[in-house]
């Protein structure tokens, strides 16, 4: 008896996907969703919700918003980023003040769970639209996200 009533289960639930596959296709949006991808690269712009890669922006004076608080380090589950800092004296106060040297990002490693880019408190870091990240060699996924010679923006503190 319970033979027969795993079939009918069985076929019941191959029907309630196909109803469900069906009105999609009856009642399917105008245009289509699909993007066809090498063709049209130029004009191709991915969902705002996308998480590429990590990038931190940079201003036209070659200035960050990361005070090297390594709130993102700590944060990544798996040690994707990593920050080496050094303390330099300011200038302006004489004070010794924590000064990142290179921001690292291990594209390769990164599960993209955004955990980061919540924890940054200065909003230093951000998810890229960029998805072209296909390599033959794992370390050219190695990035140092400041650029050289990049420096804090005037009025971004811890």
């Amino acid at each position: 008896m319970t033979y027969f009533k795993d079939i009918y289960y069985a076929i019941k639930s191959l029907l309630t996907g196909m109803s469900v596959t069906g009105k999609y296709f009856l009642n399917a949006r105008k245009g289509a969703i699909t993007q066809q991808y090498p063709e049209n690269r130029a004009t191709l712009k991915m969902f705002e919700r996308f998480r590429g890669e990590v990038v931190m922006p940079h201003d036209e004076n070659n200035e960050h918003r990361c005070t090297g608080c390594q709130k993102c380090e700590l944060a990544c589950p798996n040690g994707s980023i990593e920050i080496i800092w050094d303390r330099q004296v300011d200038p302006e106060t004489g004070k010794k003040k924590k000064v990142i040297d290179q921001h690292i990002y291990h594209l390769g490693m990164c599960t993209m769970c955004s955990l980061c880019i919540e924890a940054c408190p200065t909003d230093a870091i951000v998810w890229a639209q960029n998805f072209e990240n296909s390599v033959y060699d794992r370390t050219t996924l190695t990035k140092v996200l400041n650029k050289p010679g990049s420096k804090l923006m005037p009025g971004v503190e811890d």
